[in-house]
């Protein structure tokens, strides 16, 4: 085996022990990992698994971070390829929505969120970057409906955390009353938000 070959496989064997631990922390959180049970349902020994991942903070850390490429990759993404402006804020929201659909059993970024809003340390820090890194995204198709003209000129930051809640609030609800139930309300608070900040409304 060559030291490419060698080096393609190792990545594989990586992100496959992540996959495994990013399904267990949906459901067990990222604190509900272990190296030993890990390493039990992927496979391998627990010194195979050190061999990727030196200490289980990093594991973890790899986990958070796997989740948030996961969720642009399902969020963001798609909705790039949208015209600039109402389309694609329609779009992120849409898919937002939608992962939530995917995720209803356990999401690791609101999970991690929870869990690590009040522990100092790198876990928390990756937890923060992963946030910062997503408000920014949206602030930034907020801020191009309102240079589009389709959105009220208006406080782009705050516009970010009103659009934030709605799907933090169907996520909510879904686990206590039902996806579908939720993701309708959330829609129309989308819609009715939207019509509340349209440039005709700021007119009159």
């Amino acid at each position: 085996m060559n030291a490419l070959t060698a080096t393609a496989k190792g990545a594989a064997t990586r992100e496959a022990i992540i996959d495994r631990a990013h399904e267990i922390a949906r459901f067990c959180g990222v604190e509900g990992l272990s190296i030993g049970p890990l390493a039990q349902a992927v496979g391998m020994s627990k010194s195979g698994v050190f061999a990727h991942f030196g200490s289980r903070e990093e594991l973890q850390l790899a986990v958070i971070e796997s989740a948030a490429t996961r969720f642009g990759n399902a969020v963001l993404i798609p909705a790039l390829s949208q015209p600039r402006g109402l389309p694609r804020l329609r779009a992120i929201m849409d898919n937002w929505f939608e992962w939530i659909r995917g995720n209803a059993g356990g999401c690791v970024l609101m999970g991690s969120v929870t869990e690590y809003d009040d522990r100092p340390g790198p876990l928390r820090d990756q937890v923060v970057r992963n946030e910062q890194r997503w408000r920014e995204a949206l602030g930034r198709s907020i801020q191009q409906a309102i240079e589009a003209g389709h959105l009220r000129d208006g406080d782009a930051e705050q516009y970010t955390f009103e659009l934030y809640a709605f799907p933090l609030t169907v996520h909510h609800e879904s686990g206590l009353f039902g996806y579908e139930s939720a993701r309708r309300r959330g829609e129309a608070a989308v819609e009715r938000w939207l019509i509340a900040h349209s440039p005709d409304v700021g007119a009159h």
